[in-house]
């Protein structure tokens, strides 16, 4: 697959919604790229703006996801 990364990003700069399950990270264009945490947890690391073609990849590792979990779970 001949992907364009537009820029890698830490996942700690990503905000999560616990209630969307949802990483979003401002975009460009002026919309918010995307990312399911289900996700990153069965290895996709890309996440998509909707509005344009851009894409980031997300840097994490596994173990950071439990505490994304964690919030889930108080919903």
């Amino acid at each position: 697959m001949s992907e364009t990364i537009y820029d890698q990003v830490e996942i700690e700069d990503f905000t999560f919604d616990p209630v969307t399950q949802l990483f979003h990270y401002p975009c460009p264009c002026g919309d918010k790229f995307a990312i399911g945490i289900d996700d990153l947890k069965y290895g996709d690391d890309i996440a998509v703006c909707p509005s344009c073609s851009l894409m980031v990849k997300v840097i994490f590792d596994q173990e950071d996801l439990q505490e994304y979990y964690d919030q889930i779970e108080q919903y």
